[in-house]
């Protein structure tokens, strides 16, 4: 009757040990590091860096605890934060600025663990420490860059059409204004960008024998623009973080105008900084010729043009007219060259910039053309290709001894490009790693408190069954922190209220089981029968319970936000392992005692 098959022992057993296998890594801690990485798409982190970086280490007697190269950034870690901040200044000045090192905290826990992917789960900014941004993004001028292409594409769209025109340009009050020498002239215009421009409100005016239009952008495609410029900033300010290596970091939009960046483990708030500010573009330009690069080595750098290396040859002049920046680009992706095998970026520019390309290489056949990439201030020439023929369509290609990985990081910093509109940091706060820990040890005596003092009571109340009561609760929280570190899940002190709330309701389950036993006991059942019943009649009633929360907790996620959800996801988790802790474990300890047991004349209840 009070006896489970073997299976199910043997999968209560496994559990055990899988959620203790997985809760382990929590145990172990973080310790200071110092974080490499590539300040540059086209600067590789290898083994060769690997070695500078133990070299300097080496030579001024810094001794590290351990050293990690994975795919796009190397980790050393230190016993202090003294030896921390010693290393950091030496490989800065070792490595220079093609490398970022930036202070930060990463796990401790042996190698072996994270070999069976057993890896602590990420604390929240106010646990672990960190840096907080509140940036506003300038709306007028991503309208002002709105308006600056409109007045482009105007330009282009008249002279496409052979619409002739007086003259265009932009007004303070953001209007274009274009002048015709005549009302048909005008109307034609006017015809011709409403057709192709519906985003935009034309008013025909006349003034002193002047016909003109007077162009702006209706309030809804303004509120567009400015929500794109928004959304544009978050994915370049996503794919600047992914840089810095930061686990589960924070980037979402608070209101019409702002942004919140928390980046917990991160204590470099300069580096940090540099590294959200960074972006990356590319500049179409002609090669310079016509005079000798060996003269611009000596300093006599022709007027117009600018000196540059080729990154497969030497150096070279190039014009600083710029043909193309990256603003026409729609879309980069990585590729492969269809002759060479080599990998490439394909880019695709948009109507405009295909246009313009179009007409620079029809009418420099035979000649070079540079392709640059910008970053950080810094230019270097990927390519500077012949022009054989004329190329419409709006599709190039930019190749240069890359590899793939040089290809994808590329395409990913021409695709989030610069940022669509200015920002501003209005707030910035640093939270220690001090006042994380000691915000992780109220939370953790909290709970531990909570904890002693239900299972003091069930002990007492219930006596044996009590005492396997607290056994199902500890296997509940071990269930429930090796799902949230499985899981990669992000613990805040939200998180760690619903961890506390999760053990009150946790212990109701095995309140109703021992209640129904007494109660069948009471009603003269034998003892195999009472616990028989209690455990299948109280099921019904823990599931009812628990299903009801479960749908709070599920609406909490689902129309919360930030740490209203992280407190959700926990308490969802604790709803699924409490049910498991508290009916299959707890029945299986106790058919382990007393199931076994022929005659059975009473339990300790």
């Amino acid at each position: 009757m009070n006896r489970y098959p073997l299976w199910k022992n043997i999968l209560v057993a496994v559990t055990l040990l899988l959620g203790l296998l997985y809760t382990l890594p929590n145990f172990f801690g973080e310790m200071p590091a110092v974080q490499i990485s590539s300040a540059r798409s086209t600067v590789k982190v290898d083994t060769s860096t690997l070695k500078k970086v133990e070299e300097a280490l080496s030579q001024n007697k810094i001794a590290s605890q351990g050293t990690t190269l994975d795919a796009s950034s190397i980790k050393v870690r230190f016993a202090d934060t003294d030896t921390q901040l010693k290393a950091k200044d030496v490989l800065q000045n070792s490595l220079g600025n093609n490398y970022v090192v930036a202070l930060n905290l990463i796990s401790s826990s042996p190698g072996w663990l994270s070999k069976l992917g057993a890896l602590p789960m990420y604390l929240g900014l106010d646990l672990r420490g960190g840096v907080h941004f509140l940036l506003e993004v300038d709306m007028k001028a991503a309208l002002v860059k709105t308006m600056e292409r409109y007045t482009g594409d105007i330009r282009s769209a008249l002279r496409e059409k052979k619409i002739a025109y007086a003259g265009i340009s932009r007004q303070p009050d953001q209007t274009i204004q274009v002048k015709f020498r005549d009302a048909e002239t005008r109307g034609k215009a006017a015809n011709e960008l409403l057709k192709n421009m519906p985003d935009l409100t034309l008013n025909e005016t006349e003034e002193g024998g002047e016909f003109r239009i007077i162009a702006s952008l209706n309030p809804q495609a303004q509120k567009r623009s400015q929500e794109f410029a928004l959304q544009q900033n978050i994915t370049t300010l996503r794919n600047r973080v992914n840089e810095l290596g930061v686990a589960e970091p924070i980037i979402q939009q608070q209101g019409a105008e702002r942004i919140v960046v928390q980046l917990p483990g991160v204590q470099d708030t300069a580096k940090a900084k540099e590294i959200l500010g960074r972006t990356a573009t590319l500049e179409i330009r002609m090669v310079d010729e016509e005079h000798d690069v060996n003269a611009a080595l000596q300093g006599q750098i022709p007027f117009g043009t600018e000196l540059y290396h080729e990154r497969k040859g030497g150096p070279m002049l190039v014009k600083k007219q710029v043909v193309l920046t990256g603003e026409y680009i729609s879309d980069a992706a990585p590729g492969f060259d269809q002759q060479t095998s080599e990998p490439v970026v394909h880019i695709s520019l948009d109507g405009r910039g295909a246009r313009i390309f179009r007409d620079t290489t029809r009418e420099n056949v035979g000649k070079r053309m540079a392709i640059l990439l910008i970053e950080k201030g810094q230019a270097e020439v990927i390519t500077a290709p012949v022009i054989r023929e004329e190329i419409g369509g709006g599709r190039v290609q930019i190749s240069g001894a890359m590899t793939t990985q040089e290809a994808n990081d590329v395409s990913l910093l021409l695709r989030a490009g610069a940022l669509a509109a200015p920002m501003e940091i209005i707030e910035e706060r640093t939270v220690g790693p001090s006042m994380g820990a000691e915000n992780i040890a109220k939370g953790f005596n909290s709970n531990i408190y909570g904890f002693i003092a239900i299972a003091v009571f069930m002990i007492i109340y219930y006596r044996f069954f009590g005492t396997i009561s607290t056994i199902a609760l500890s296997a509940n929280l071990l269930f429930l922190v090796a799902l949230l570190s499985l899981l990669q899940a992000t613990l805040t002190l939200p998180g760690m209220a619903a961890i506390a709330l999760t053990i009150g309701m946790a212990i109701d389950a095995n309140v109703l089981i021992n209640e129904r036993i007494r109660e069948e006991l009471r009603n003269g059942s034998s003892p195999q029968a009472a616990i028989y019943a209690g455990y299948e009649r109280a099921f019904d009633t823990i599931l009812d319970s628990n299903i009801t929360t479960f749908i709070a907790g599920v609406a909490l996620f689902w129309l919360g936000s930030g740490p209203v959800r992280g407190f959700a996801v926990v308490l969802c988790l604790g709803i699924l392992t409490s049910i498991f802790s508290a009916v299959v474990v707890s029945r299986s300890l106790v058919n382990l005692s007393y199931g076994r047991k022929a005659r059975l004349d009473k339990v300790s209840i």
